[in-house]
C-alpha cells in the first residue's frame, strides 16, 4: 500500500501526503474507498482530505466519481530540477535523436526500483509504447531502466535482485544470475539492449549520461518496432546524443 501503517497521531500532512501516493502508473483514477484503502485511512478521514485536495486543484473529480491527479499537481511536479534542468537542455538531442531514427526517444532518471520518464519524443509512425513523461516503468524490464540498474550502487542491484521481479512479459528476464549478468555486460559494453521485455513488438537501446563529476545520472534510449534489425548500429548515434547532454550538464552551475 502507499500510506504508512494505520496510526492516529499521523499528522494531517502525512495524511494528505499518503492520499497523494495513493496514485500511482497503475493507479490513475480511484474511487474514495481505494484512496481510502491505499492510503490506510478512515473513509470519513480520507473523505475529508479528498475533498480540501480537490478545492486546492490537486486532486479532480470525475462525472463517475472517481478522482485522478489535479492540473496543478502536475504543473509543480515540473518545477523539480529533474525536470525543469535536465529535460531543457537534453531536449535538442532528443528531437535530433528522433529527427534521425524517426524512432521513440526517451530520457529517464532513476527513482527507487523504476525508470522515471523525464521526456519522451515520438511521432505518428514510432512503435506504440507504454511509457510517457512523467511516468515511471520497471528498472529490470527497459533498456534505460537497464542502464539505470547497472551503474545504480551494488546495495541497489542486490536489494532489487534479492526480491520478486515482475515478469511484465514472456521475454521479461527476472532471473536474478541472468540479469547479474546482462547487467555486467552493460557496463562493459556502453549500452542496454532489451527485446520486448516491457512490451511485445517493440525493442529497445539505451546508453548512460553522465554528470559532471563523471556518474551516471540518466539514460538515453530508442525503442523501435522488433522488425528494425539494425538496432545496435543507433548505439553510436545515442552516445553521440548522451556526450552532448553531458556537456552541457558540466555548464551547470554546482
Amino acid at each position: 500500500m502507499s500510506g504508512g501503517a494505520r496510526n492516529p497521531q499521523r499528522s494531517v500532512t502525512s495524511r494528505a501526503l499518503a492520499v497523494l501516493r495513493a496514485f500511482d502508473d497503475r493507479h490513475r483514477r480511484l474511487t474514495l474507498s481505494e484512496v481510502a484503502r491505499r492510503a490506510e485511512l478512515p473513509l470519513s478521514t480520507a473523505h475529508r482530505l479528498v475533498t480540501e485536495l480537490v478545492d486546492g486543484e490537486a486532486l479532480q473529480r470525475r462525472a463517475d466519481g472517481s478522482y485522478v491527479v489535479g492540473r496543478w499537481l502536475w504543473h509543480l511536479g515540473l518545477l523539480a530540477p529533474v525536470q525543469v534542468e535536465l529535460r531543457e537542455l537534453a531536449l535538442p538531442f532528443l528531437q535530433d535523436l528522433y529527427d534521425a531514427t524517426r524512432e521513440n526517444v526517451h530520457l529517464a532518471v532513476r527513482d527507487g526500483r523504476h525508470a522515471l520518464y523525464v521526456e519522451r519524443v515520438s511521432g505518428r509512425t514510432s512503435v506504440p509504447v507504454v511509457s510517457r513523461a512523467g511516468g515511471t516503468l520497471p528498472l529490470h524490464a527497459t533498456g534505460v531502466g537497464k542502464v539505470l540498474l547497472a551503474h545504480a550502487p551494488e546495495e541497489v542491484r542486490q536489494e532489487l535482485l534479492g526480491g520478486r521481479l515482475e515478469r511484465v512479459t514472456r521475454h521479461t528476464v527476472v532471473e536474478p544470475g541472468r540479469l547479474q549478468r546482462e547487467l555486467a555486460e552493460v557496463r562493459r559494453r556502453g549500452y542496454a539492449r532489451t527485446s520486448e521485455e516491457m512490451t511485445l513488438g517493440a525493442n529497445s537501446l539505451a546508453v548512460p549520461v553522465l554528470g559532471a563529476d563523471g556518474d551516471v545520472v540518466a539514460a538515453l534510449g530508442v525503442v523501435t518496432g522488433t522488425l528494425r534489425k539494425d538496432l545496435p548500429r543507433l548505439a553510436p548515434a545515442l552516445q553521440v546524443a548522451a556526450a552532448g547532454i553531458t556537456r552541457r550538464l558540466g555548464r551547470l552551475p554546482g
